[in-house]
């Protein structure tokens, strides 16, 4: 018996350190970076599409997301183990080893920019290179010296799509652009919601959010209604420029009209509860967005 008592724990063991290593990349973040920059290569694509570039964006982008979590984790570990939300991560919680992460960090986050260029083209690999140093080295450290750094924050979470769109057509057009403004406009409420519902765990670690300089949620409230506003004029856009129709331009108003409407909420009742509403209410939105663009292209 004792030989399948160890060879089980064996398993469980190279099963949690898996875990681990997934945990480090971020998945949720790359997930959506990944979905992002395969529904830019999708419409970008037009009625030119090929399995092949949408492989490649994939592979290429997995690999650049993977790598800036993990790098993220890297440079964030001592101030993530001040804080609740994240202080069970593998690096506080001691369960990786930092060299090993800072490891699979570059490799993961080299390995797709170059896999990127070499099997898409060099604007791809250029746009992967540029969301890697804006989110690494601006929007990371800045976290800690100035409320600003979650606008800064919003230009790599918004570039994914534009890596998709020139990854299947080498160039960036109005259509990329505002798929960028989309996802841009869409992150401010998204982040400060989060930022709001955690604001005591972001004081605690030395994040300098807008949550922790503005206690009172005045100024959090008043930029979530106009980024709220805001992106109701971008999630119009592909539709303007063409790259979208109708069956998309009626979605996309109806859901921004609610979405609008939960910011206006937050803005005249400042509490975590309609924070959390709202921050879940944006991971909807933006689902019930892309199944909305892949609707009005199959229609």
């Amino acid at each position: 018996m004792k030989p399948s008592f160890t060879t089980a724990g064996t398993v469980a063991i190279r099963r949690a350190r898996w875990l681990d290593h997934l945990a480090l990349t971020k998945p949720e973040l790359t997930l959506l970076s990944v979905t992002t920059a395969l529904g830019g290569a999708y419409l970008g694509a037009g009625s030119d599409l090929s399995y092949w570039p949408l492989i490649h964006s994939f592979v290429g982008t997995s690999l650049v997301g993977a790598g800036a979590g993990a790098l993220n984790q890297f440079t964030e570990r001592e101030h993530d183990a001040l804080m609740k939300r994240t202080e069970n991560r593998p690096l506080p919680a001691g369960r990786l080893a930092p060299r090993g992460a800072l490891q699979l960090g570059l490799t993961a986050a080299i390995g797709g920019v170059a896999y990127l260029s070499l099997f898409t083209n060099s604007l791809a690999g250029l746009l992967a290179t540029l969301t890697l140093l804006t989110y690494l080295l601006l929007y990371t450290p800045l976290k800690r010296v100035t409320p600003f750094a979650t606008v800064i924050g919003g230009v790599p979470g918004a570039l994914p799509p534009m890596i998709g769109w020139a990854a299947v057509t080498g160039e960036l057009s109005m259509g990329a652009w505002s798929l960028f403004f989309i996802l841009f406009f869409w992150q401010m409420p998204h982040f400060l919601a989060l930022a709001w519902m955690y604001r005591k765990d972001y004081a605690r670690a030395g994040f300098q959010m807008l949550s922790v300089a503005d206690p009172s949620g005045v100024v959090v409230g008043r930029q979530i209604l106009v980024y709220c506003i805001a992106l109701l004029a971008a999630a119009l856009m592909p539709t303007m420029v063409g790259i979208l129709a109708i069956t998309y331009f009626t979605g996309a108003l109806i859901l921004s009209a609610g979405f609008l409407v939960l910011g206006i909420q937050f803005y005249r009742n400042r509490t975590s509860s309609n924070a959390r509403k709202l921050f879940f209410a944006s991971l909807l939105y933006l689902s019930a967005l892309i199944a909305l663009m892949i609707l009005d292209r199959v229609l």
